[in-house]
């Protein structure tokens, strides 16, 4: 069924006219959604603040064999982040939240290991709060206090600002925190603040029971063979972490929000995008809702994101006035390799140049190590005694996600510096359904003292 299904790969618009870039984007999209088994890619190219492509691929819906067309509504998995990290820098710039304010001020009573996480460090996953634990139940109807009460209860994994670790439920928690300040329910806060006054009149909170029209469904390979999405409680689709619909046409409108600074100052916007800064002065490349990168010395601001059968993309190149944006509706997808994919072919600039491995028998060793860790059987001697706490918890979700994202493809390195105490490390490691990025710094004594991994 799917072969037939994936050699149709029908397409709603282009703005322009077939011309050679647009073919090889065609070309390109076409053969991965063959080679990843993707039902249906919804794709938005904007070039020096005119659309260059908003295109649809393939099936929105299997079943009734509905094409994707740009009205396409697909969900935002983690994409969803930077709207609640605008949210709260709006409340910032209104002066209703002080970024270095500890969270407890905003949310009441905290607990102790909470004294000290500020709003900063939970818009730059800093504060040491980890994720959802391995026996959460997505399925179990939750209050935002039943919420808070079960991240409350979850052991912090390090002192706030001491390392850089992912964390969803930091962002769940500042749902509530906006909440809170504003009065509204966040999904509220968005319509009124962010959505309607962009014209983003199908951006909205997860709702699986209304009728919303163009809405996608979602996908999942189970044994090579595409599976509905799996579903969630109402609730746990409601928080801010990324629970949200959008379409291509929405993140255009959003896109040139960014551009022309609509929304925020700048000097937040500023906030937003750059490295976050640890206790010990070094900076991890993620800010406020969004992953900071360079290629090529160019800058690079982007997210991605993972929900119920969906995966999101938005890339924006600053220096080059280009922005990709990607909808795909299989679970399984390696969407920072499309949207990425896409922009090395409209300015082929960005194409990484390669550096040359000095050590490639450590980043054999640094292979091996990655792959033990996401098999839970790491050699803790490998790290030092204060970031094997940190590995205490917190890591079982991210395994079980890396597993279902197939294998691994390349293990390649990126950068490195070396600095006085230590060398510090930065891989890209792709796998058939998703990139990741492995930081990590070694000091003078072969101990690992930080280990990052995000998604690219």
């Amino acid at each position: 069924m799917f072969r037939v299904i994936a050699l149709t790969f029908l397409t709603a618009i282009s703005t322009y006219a077939q011309d050679p870039v647009t073919t090889k984007i065609d070309d390109f999209i076409k053969n991965e959604m063959m080679r990843q088994k993707i039902p249906g890619v919804s794709l938005a190219v904007v070039k020096d603040g005119k659309p260059l492509i908003v295109k649809g691929y393939g099936f929105a819906n299997l079943e009734h064999q509905v094409p994707v067309k740009p009205e396409t509504i697909f969900q935002s998995g983690s994409v969803g982040k930077q709207f609640t990290a605008t949210a709260v820098m709006m409340l910032v710039d209104d002066g209703k939240i002080n970024l270095d304010e500890k969270i407890g001020k905003y949310l009441g009573e905290v607990p102790e290991s909470w004294a000290n996480i500020t709003v900063r460090h939970l818009l730059s996953h800093t504060g040491g709060m980890t994720d959802y634990p391995r026996d959460f139940d997505f399925r179990r109807d939750l209050t935002e206090d039943q919420m808070l009460a079960i991240a409350k209860g979850i052991p912090v994994a390090f002192k706030p600002g001491e390392k850089w670790q992912y964390s969803n439920l930091g962002y769940v928690t500042l749902g509530i925190l906006i909440g809170k300040v504003s009065g509204k329910f966040y999904g509220d806060f968005l319509q009124e603040r962010i959505f309607k006054p962009l014209g983003m009149t199908t951006a909205r909170i997860l709702n699986e029971a209304d009728v919303i029209p163009n809405r996608a469904s979602g996908y999942r390979l189970v044994a090579g063979e595409v599976k509905n999405q799996e579903w969630v409680s109402p609730t746990i689709n409601t928080t801010a972490d990324g629970s949200l619909y959008l379409t291509a046409l929405d993140m255009m409108k959003w896109d040139e929000a960014l551009a022309s600074g609509k929304l925020l100052k700048k000097a937040s916007l500023d906030e937003m995008w750059s490295p976050v800064k640890l206790n010990d002065g070094k900076t991890h490349p993620y800010g406020f809702g969004w992953a900071v990168r360079s290629v090529n010395e160019k800058r690079v601001i982007e997210h991605g994101g993972a929900w119920q059968g969906f995966k999101a993309h938005i890339a924006r190149f600053p220096d080059n006035k280009l922005t990709v944006i990607l909808f795909a509706n299989l679970i399984q997808t390696n969407q920072s390799q499309l949207a990425n994919g896409v922009a090395r072919i409209v300015d082929p600039s960005l194409k990484p140049k390669p550096i040359t491995d000095p050590d490639p028998v450590f980043t054999s060793s640094a292979k091996e190590l990655f792959v033990s860790v996401i098999d839970g059987k790491a050699d803790m001697g490998r790290f030092t005694p204060e970031l094997q706490k940190a590995f205490s918890g917190g890591q079982e979700r991210l395994a079980a996600f890396v597993k279902s994202m197939g294998q691994m493809r390349e293990f390649n390195l990126i950068h490195r510096s070396e600095e006085a105490d230590g060398v510090g490390y930065r891989y890209q490691i792709e796998y058939t359904g998703m990139n990741l990025i492995l930081t990590m710094f070694v000091v003078k004594d072969g101990k690992i003292r930080s280990y990052a991994i995000q998604p690219e």
